[in-house]
């Protein structure tokens, strides 16, 4: 060999060994699988068919006054275009209501939606227990104590304004919504499907340390964290959420919000990768918590297609 083939092959070599090296930088492995998602009203061939086509393996139907039957059907309908129903959005409930009779029927309700779940073929059921409205410290204030033991609320946020009204309702949102959850455990066991308590804009169990506790504390595998990753920014990165809540996860929603603290809500919900979540760096928090499941997207500003596309940057930990 002479010496020019000798320096050729010898680049040749240099820039083959190094290829792998760059390829991992840019395109790092996950041993977690996320499977990506949508939302829809309910589950026909049309739906069903447009969601196929986009690319996504499965939805989370909204669907909940779908009758048994159609719930089948529905299900049959995602199987003959090989998707999967994964969960059924029930969504809020009144588990606080200050009447008996509201409270009864709220359980009621949600305990024939665990049966509608169920029928769908689905196996968790997004449920948001109550909501309360009163005066509170705003977003980036609040500063909670409470009690592990008794799950009570201690303190609101510091400083002279103590938000006792706040504090009541927190409380006693806690005690009904623990006393209506705990009647729907068996019938969620017996449906084999778990209820998915999801973070969302009701005023409660707004950090994650609170949400984690108020969660663990039914001690039950039917009862576990839907974790939306965009909804309760303004309260902790979306990166503590994930910690907290940790292996409890059941199922996770996408979507995206622009911190401004000087604005009302102090931000705003804005299109995947247009706010102030760090993709990359969430993805490798789901991958150190463990977390193999659905994700679905809750997000608008973009076709089926381009948000199958995003989440799929968004899965392979390159969507920055």
């Amino acid at each position: 060999m002479n010496r020019r083939s000798f320096l050729l092959n010898a680049a040749v070599g240099a820039v083959a060994l190094q290829t792998p090296r760059l390829f991992a930088q840019s395109a790092p492995t996950f041993k977690t699988s996320l499977l990506k998602a949508l939302i829809a009203k309910q589950a026909d061939i049309a739906t069903c068919e447009r969601i196929a086509k986009a690319g996504f393996s499965g939805f989370e139907v909204q669907d909940k006054s779908a009758t048994i039957e159609a719930a089948l059907a529905g299900k049959a309908c995602a199987t003959q275009h090989g998707l999967n129903i994964h969960s059924l959005m029930y969504g809020w409930a009144q588990f606080n209501h200050v009447e008996e009779k509201a409270r009864r029927t709220s359980i009621d309700d949600a305990k024939r939606a665990l049966e509608i779940t169920s029928a769908f073929g689905a196996t968790a059921m997004l449920l948001v227990p109550c909501r309360v409205d009163c005066k509170m410290p705003a977003p980036s204030a609040f500063d909670l104590a409470f009690d592990p033991a008794t799950l009570k609320l201690i303190r609101a946020a510091q400083g002279p304004e103590g938000f006792a009204e706040y504090i009541t309702q927190q409380n006693i949102a806690t005690e009904r919504s623990r006393a209506a959850v705990e009647e729907l455990i068996p019938i969620a066991e017996k449906h084999k499907v778990v209820i998915g308590l999801e973070n969302v804009w009701n005023n409660l169990w707004v950090k994650p340390d609170f949400a984690a506790a108020f969660i663990k504390s039914f001690k039950s595998p039917w009862v576990r964290p839907y974790l939306d990753l965009g909804n309760h920014v303004r309260y902790a990165p979306t990166e503590a959420w994930l910690r907290a809540l940790g292996s409890d996860i059941v199922r996770l929603h996408i979507k995206d919000f622009k911190l401004d603290r000087t604005a009302k809500n102090e931000g705003a919900f804005v299109p995947i990768n247009k706010g102030s979540i760090d993709w990359v760096s969430i993805r490798k928090t789901i991958e150190e918590i463990g977390y193999n499941g659905w994700v679905t997207i809750e997000s608008g500003g973009y076709s089926d297609s381009e948000h199958s596309a995003l989440m799929d940057r968004f899965f392979a930990g390159s969507l920055s």
